[in-house]
């Protein structure tokens, strides 16, 4: 969550992606334009239109060193596209947020988180995510969608679990996604499983004319796959949801296609390990305290001076503009939005914006409390989707004459009590407890001759699945074990 949250909900679902912007186009950029063409005068003013937006939606850009080295590796592998003959006709930016995605739009705009880079052991594997990624900009897989299958895309996957399993495929399904589609791993663009297949060919065909090694396609494939399931395990959901998006499903899946595609290419190439951990030293892991952080099933935000938890069995997603919070019984998020100073006008405005412009969604009752010292109101309504009726509780707390948070929640009809604890759980922090909240950031250690596995592990900032956070970050898979000499990432507290 931000520093600023001004926006009331509706106008927070990738507003400004250029997903939704371009399936709202009446010509799409791209469309008719032979796979492997250079970029034209339409796409790059299209990507150049919505690059601001793209990045402020996904927590800003990182700046120095780290991000510089990481636009000098993108560059180079875009150019091998042949989508242009000069690498400052593409713009790479290094995203600061703490989801594992990347993305690239038409006009040579390629996106990659700091989150993903972390989980990244050389630079093969940093060029061949981004050779994916401009891969399907190359193949002009944006503009071959229809556009309702790029409308589908901006939903997001916490909104069509909620969709499915709470409200049913349902016109009322779509106020679930409103809830919960701000998750920061929302998709921005969609492919079909032949088209993610074509981009991991193009990926590799590019970290060979690169001269990188092409089996590092497969590895960071492997190494999403293993952190997705244990996010997974963590979190307490099924393995089955993607942590890299709805853009990339199913990485474990292609890892050995990846493989075959390596040994067609031929092996050899470079990997620079060394270079590449020397270079993302010190980068930040996890939440940005800027815009709060997750510790278990807490939220802390250090310059809002606010923290809640959530039930047992849920858990949380912090996005750049809200925290979308899951679970069996019922979904919701934590944001904030305009305030006047009037809490019933404000709850009122979140049912609006749930419902959308044209709606007619409003609370039943309003009724006034203080949770912890802090003026609240709530307001429910109970709605039908025909075959089941389901609750929309809005929970809002005022901070000032000019600052209001809220929850807005959705269960079945008759379940939303099981969000109370929630509720009654967010307080104010002092100014102490903000100035203890730092964030983690990746070390890059040398092994010594008596370290091992275990001993590295224990050196995580995590009181919980320190080996396998530890292994995973450093695609260290089955047996491996740690050597003497060589470097490896730990996760520490930045202080």
């Amino acid at each position: 969550m931000p520093t600023t949250l001004r926006r009331p909900i509706r106008a927070i679902i990738l507003s400004g992606a250029a997903s939704l912007a371009l399936a709202a186009c009446t010509t799409v950029p791209g469309a008719g334009v032979p796979a492997g063409s250079p970029i034209t005068q339409q796409e790059a003013a299209q990507g150049a239109q919505y690059h601001q937006q793209f990045v402020a939606e996904f927590g800003g850009a990182e700046t120095g060193p780290q991000a510089q080295y990481v636009e000098q590796v993108g560059k180079n592998i875009a150019v091998q596209s042949g989508l242009a003959n000069a690498q400052s006709a593409f713009t790479v930016t290094l995203l600061n947020s703490s989801v594992d995605n990347a993305f690239a739009v038409p006009g040579g705009y390629v996106y990659i988180t700091r989150q993903l880079v972390d989980l990244m052991n050389n630079e093969a594997e940093l060029a061949g995510v981004m050779g994916h990624e401009v891969g399907h900009v190359a193949a002009r897989h944006s503009a071959r969608r229809e556009a309702q299958a790029q409308q589908n895309a901006i939903l997001g996957v916490l909104g069509q679990v909620l969709a499915g399993a709470v409200l049913g495929d349902s016109a009322l399904g779509q106020l679930g996604q409103k809830i919960a589609g701000t998750a920061p791993q929302l998709a921005t663009l969609s492919y079909s499983r032949n088209q993610e297949l074509q981009a991991d060919q193009l990926g590799v065909t590019y970290l060979k004319r690169a001269g990188y090694d092409p089996r590092a396609m497969a590895s960071v494939l492997q190494s999403l796959a293993a952190q997705n399931s244990l996010d997974a395990q963590l979190m307490g959901r099924d393995s089955t949801i993607p942590e890299w998006a709805s853009t990339h499903p199913d990485p474990a899946g292609r890892v050995q296609n990846a493989l075959q595609l390596a040994d067609t290419a031929g092996v050899g190439g470079v990997t620079n390990r060394d270079t590449f951990l020397t270079r993302i030293d010190g980068l930040t892991y996890g939440d940005d305290p800027k815009q709060g952080m997750i510790e278990g099933r807490t939220f802390t935000h250090p310059e809002y001076r606010l923290t809640f938890s959530v039930p047992q069995g849920y858990y949380m997603i912090n996005g750049t503009r809200a925290v979308s919070i899951g679970g069996q019984t019922g979904q919701a998020q934590f944001s904030s939005g305009l305030f006047n100073g009037n809490l019933d006008t404000y709850v009122a405005s979140v049912f609006k914006a749930i419902g959308g412009d044209q709606s007619t969604l409003a609370p039943q009752s309003i009724q006034k409390t203080t949770i912890n010292g802090i003026p609240a109101a709530v307001g429910q309504a109970r709605v039908s989707n025909g075959s089941q009726n389901v609750d929309v509780v809005v929970y809002a707390y005022q901070f000032s004459n000019t600052q209001a948070f809220h929850f807005a929640a959705i269960a079945p009809a008759g379940q939303a009590g099981v969000f109370n604890p929630m509720f009654q759980s967010l307080r104010r922090i002092s100014a102490t407890e903000a100035s203890a909240i730092v964030p983690r950031k990746i070390q890059v250690v040398t092994a010594g001759s008596n370290d091992s596995v275990g001993t590295l592990a224990r050196r995580m900032a995590f009181s919980d699945a320190q080996e396998q956070r530890f292994r995973i970050l450093n695609g260290l898979f089955g047996s491996a074990q740690v050597v003497p000499g060589q470097k490896y990432k730990i996760v520490v507290r930045a202080r």
